[in-house]
């Protein structure tokens, strides 16, 4: 009895697979586009000499406008509790630009200013002198317990009222100047022109240990 012949089976040459998958795995490692973390752009002063003290310096303390964040994240604004920042950007411009105790030099800043900030400018005596370097500085004191996210959101707030400053004096909005680059000659000039005279005075104070988690 004759033997039937068995199905002949066709292989498949996978010789050539792992030559196929590392030129897939190259292909998507080149196109592929990994976003980074850019942090918080902070220039921070240089490392502080062991030996030496630092140095004292001396504020009026209307001069300064505290904030405290504690480790339940609520906030302490010049001793008033606030729920939320809301009006945290508006309550530091008229911080910034009171011209309470202006000199001679800050008095040409004060006419310098475009009409709509000198209409702002309350000359409180109880509150900062003006805002040129030293008479008006932001104070950020936080917790170990603060959590990250209402840290940067105080930090938004108080860099929101210096550039919404910087935009009004050139004309642009505050979201236009935050866009400038700085890579043209052109931006450059509004940017050295909108915080000449106003510099960007926040003081980060290092956080209290307690209610850290």
């Amino acid at each position: 009895m004759a033997r039937k012949k068995g199905r002949l089976t066709q292989e498949v040459n996978a010789g050539s697979m792992a030559d196929i998958a590392f030129l897939l795995l190259i292909f998507f490692l080149v196109t592929t586009t990994i976003a980074s973390d850019k942090g918080i752009l902070n220039i921070l002063p240089p490392k502080q000499d062991p030996n030496q003290p630092p140095p004292e310096v001396l504020l009026n303390e209307r001069n300064i406008f505290n904030i405290l964040v504690n480790a339940n994240d609520q906030l302490l604004v010049e001793g008033e509790y606030l729920d939320n920042t809301e009006k945290l950007s508006e309550d530091l411009k008229d911080f910034i630009l009171n011209f309470g105790a202006p000199d001679e030099e800050a008095v040409a800043l004060y006419n310098s200013l475009p009409a709509s900030l000198r209409n702002k400018a309350k000359r409180d005596p109880a509150s900062s002198d003006h805002p040129m370097s030293g008479g008006a500085v932001v104070s950020i004191k936080t917790n170990r317990g603060t959590s990250y996210e209402r840290y940067l959101e105080v930090l938004d707030q108080v860099k929101r009222a210096y550039f919404e400053i910087y935009a009004e004096r050139v004309g642009l909005t505050a979201d236009q100047y935050r866009a400038l680059t700085g890579r043209t000659p052109a931006e450059r000039e509004l940017q050295d022109r909108g915080k000449e005279g106003i510099p960007m005075a926040i003081s980060i104070a290092e956080p209290d240990k307690i209610g850290g988690n």
